[in-house]
């Protein structure tokens, strides 16, 4: 197995802190509006990297946390609480709002066949967490207390830029969100910690603590859930390269000074999904998401297969004409398993040696682009019907596509079945053949059977009155 470590710049050998075992944690979305399919890009690629891992032998615990307080509309601790403006914008309460997000959030991960993480944290259940590791580092020198509220001191470190991919001007806070330097910071570069009443008279969702009533910083939740269900060394830290800085650059500073040594051995970064006028948000054009893609007729799997047919570290351009394409390409891909008959006994040494040649292939550094490939190549061998549907099974374990899983339209005998196919090849060709009343003569005559037919991006579907 090997991976692209964002800390070291290069593809390493994965080797975990215990042997067998990896520990993994994902930072999970700021439940104040639903996912779009760019932050969606990131959870696909993290979940097939768990699966790679699961393929491979590993016995994987993921953790991921839920934003549900303190992350303000600008990385640079500035700005409103983005959970508060969600309440505003739909005259609910903060709770309200971060259930009705979280629900919405684990739905669309349930469409795309995103498996959900093994702990599941808000961050409001871990407040005294949060207390106690700020606590600790203002008796280690690593924070003090300014204008009443507590910050990390970053000029306390040996290295800051841990990342280093990008120089200093461009990182410093201000330039960044383009907002005014906080005057309680001793260095630019410094983080809140912990913010107080007197910056938030308003906030919704408030704390007693030592330095006063309020509410904890966006960044230290991450470092403090994932120790909690983790412990205090992990191999492997995911999430999307926007993360890097200031958001991971922050939980390494405030980790490894708590802890006093070294806290995540690999940082696994996914690149931004674009539009064709830059990187997706949910302020901009249209809102994508997985529903309005449903609404449209495309099944939310086609956009999993549009993720795995990219790098993860490559950067994405969506395109209705792209996604188009690969639903076509899916359609052909289920037609052509459908076709394989389970015929032969299992070859259960070819299982093994084409289940090698996947994991080899996906565990470098997550190559889903050559696993499909290898896909097809299972469907082009001389294996039997049965070895056939075998690999592809397992190969489906880590690509999550429903391979072998028959289309739900289809709920009649297998007579009506073809009858129903018979029809729409025939209006097909009316259509093609630009004889229209026809067509819609052969849609009513099925409507007065009691079946429904729709044309959909992928076809034309059917299905019982």
């Amino acid at each position: 197995m090997k991976i692209y470590n964002s800390l070291t710049r290069n593809i390493e050998e994965f080797i975990p802190n215990e042997p067998g075992k990896v520990s993994m944690y994902t930072c999970g979305p700021t439940v104040y509006h639903f996912a779009h399919i760019g932050n969606l890009r990131t959870y696909i690629c993290e979940d097939v990297l768990e699966k790679i891992l699961r393929f491979s032998g590993y016995d994987v615990k993921r953790v991921m946390n839920i934003t549900d307080v303190g992350h303000l509309s600008s990385d640079a601790d500035t700005g409103e609480d983005k959970m508060v403006k969600g309440a505003q914008r739909e005259h609910k309460t903060v709770m309200e709002i971060a259930k009705f997000y979280t629900d919405a959030f684990f739905k669309d991960c349930e469409k795309l066949n995103i498996k959900m993480p093994d702990v599941v944290e808000p961050a409001t259940n871990c407040i005294s967490e949060f207390i106690h590791m700020i606590e600790v580092l203002l008796e280690k020198g690593f924070a003090y207390k300014a204008g009443e509220n507590v910050y990390f001191d970053t000029s306390k470190l040996k290295e800051y830029y841990v990342f280093g991919n990008q120089n200093e001007d461009e990182l410093m806070v201000g330039v960044r969100d383009d907002v005014s330097e906080d005057s309680n910071k001793r260095n630019k570069n410094d983080f809140v910690l912990w913010f107080t009443k007197s910056k938030f008279e308003d906030q919704a969702l408030k704390w007693e603590s030592p330095w006063g009533v309020g509410y904890p910083g966006w960044h230290i939740e991450c470092s403090c859930i994932s120790m909690k269900h983790l412990g205090d060394k992990m191999d492997i830290h995911c999430g999307g390269v926007d993360n890097m800085f200031p958001h991971h650059t922050n939980e390494i500073a405030q980790s490894e000074a708590y802890l006093g040594h070294k806290w995540c051995n690999y940082w696994f970064h996914v690149h931004h999904l674009n539009d064709e006028t830059g990187k997706m948000s949910k302020s901009k054009g249209e809102f994508l998401t997985v529903s309005l893609l449903e609404s449209k007729g495309y099944d939310p799997i086609v956009y999993r297969l549009f993720a795995l047919q990219s790098h993860y570290r490559k950067p994405l351009t969506f395109s209705y004409e792209t996604l188009d394409q690969t639903a076509a390409t899916y359609k052909k891909l289920k037609n052509r398993i459908a076709a394989v008959k389970a015929e032969g006994d299992v070859d259960e040494a070819a299982v093994k040696e084409w289940h090698d040649k996947f994991a080899e292939a996906v565990g470098n550094d997550c190559n889903t682009a050559m696993g499909l490939t290898l896909l097809y190549d299972v469907l082009k061998s001389d294996l039997n019907g049965s070895t056939k549907l075998k690999v592809i099974e397992d190969y489906d374990y880590v690509l999550s596509l429903n391979l072998l899983k028959a289309e739900e339209a289809e709920d009649g005998d297998d007579e009506l079945s073809a009858y129903v196919e018979g029809k729409i090849a025939e209006r097909a060709q009316a259509k093609k053949d630009k004889d229209f009343a026809r067509a819609d003569a052969i849609r009513d005559e099925l409507a007065a059977q009691g079946i429904i037919i729709e044309d959909t991006r992928e076809g034309v579907k059917w299905k019982r009155a």
